[in-house]
């Protein structure tokens, strides 16, 4: 069954925190998340350890497969060889081919059975873009490899879901951009991944207003009454369980959050700062509407604190028991 299958983990960006946290998460091996497998530069996850003194084994493997014999003892890689040796804090535009290559590997295995989810540790957006790469970040390079599927970018922690209908774009460029159908597609997705992926029977969303006091009657704005008003009659003819438009600024106090399992958000930070300021330790990226399970840490590269030995694991812990769980909610559903 897939939920027995180990989890395909990237390496990320080399110069970044993902080879410390990856070694820490190892180190802490949680029960919850089950084996996983990196798929990166095994001297690159060597020299990490020996630098910042943790005593973690590194295990070549040439498969998936093997993982399981080689957890308990040693961190199973799966090489992906790096063109020149990282370093900390100062990415290489020569590595960008083995970064995005271990992402397209950790999809196909999870896609051909060999791996029950994906989990990805952060890239480096801008460094990618300059060596070619034409997406935005991982969810909308998965949706390629996935087919050319939809995909949906949900953060979550506990006691949070946020989704965001716009994202990686300037604030003038979302707002723009933004539209009725592009919030009922984000919402639809989220409900199906809700009921299938987080095993909630009759999920219940909240559409965030996008302007102050949700546009006070058109005073301050008119994207209430015009976009998302009409995406929110759209869901409840569907037959989802959608409110709003509700204004931003009381969406997310502890009461609030009783009322609903996730929240559509109209841009990107009016979904990751409450997520963040409410748990930023243990916010999971997940990407929605894949056939694939896909799950990431909340944070970035962290450039300024690489090679210091103080990058806590903790958000990479959650997202591989995240990962874990969608993939045996996923397994039971099915």
């Amino acid at each position: 069954m897939a939920t027995d299958l180990p989890l395909a983990l990237t390496m990320g960006e080399p110069s970044g925190i993902g080879g410390e946290i990856t070694l820490k998460a190892w180190r802490a091996k949680p029960a919850a998340a089950g084996s996983f497998f990196c798929i990166g530069d095994p001297a690159w996850l060597a020299e990490c350890a020996r630098e910042q003194g943790l005593d973690v084994p590194i295990a070549v493997i040439n498969s998936p497969a093997e993982t399981a014999d080689m957890f308990a003892r040693a961190l199973p890689v799966l090489p992906e060889t790096l063109a020149t040796a990282a370093v900390a804090g100062k990415p290489d535009a020569a590595n960008a081919p083995a970064v995005i290559n271990a992402i397209k590997r950790a999809a196909h295995c999870t896609l051909d059975g060999e791996a029950a989810a994906v989990v990805t540790n952060p890239i480096h957006k801008k460094g990618l873009a300059d060596s070619g790469f034409a997406h935005t970040g991982h969810t909308e390079f998965l949706g390629e490899l996935c087919g050319g599927v939809q995909p949906i970018m949900m953060l979550a922690c506990p006691g949070l879901r946020v989704v965001p209908v716009t994202v990686h774009m300037a604030l003038r460029d979302a707002i723009a951009a933004l539209n009725t159908e592009a919030i009922v597609t984000a919402a639809t997705i989220t409900a199906k991944a809700l009921a299938r992926d987080f095993a909630i029977a009759e999920p219940r969303l909240a559409i965030a207003a996008l302007n102050p006091h949700a546009g006070e009657d058109g005073m301050m704005g008119a994207e209430e009454s015009r976009i998302i008003a009409p995406a929110v009659a759209a869901l409840k003819q569907r037959g989802i369980a959608a409110f709003g438009p509700a204004p931003a600024d009381s969406l997310f106090h502890a009461r609030a959050r009783t009322t609903y399992d996730a929240v559509i958000c109209m841009y990107h930070d009016q979904a990751l700062i409450p997520l963040k300021t409410v748990d930023f330790d243990n916010g999971v990226d997940v990407t929605l509407g894949l056939p694939l399970v896909r799950t990431s840490p909340d944070h970035g590269t962290a450039f300024e604190i690489a090679g210091k030995g103080i990058a806590h694991e903790s958000s990479l812990i959650a997202a591989l028991i995240l990962a874990r769980d969608i993939a045996a909610n996923r397994s039971r559903a099915a």
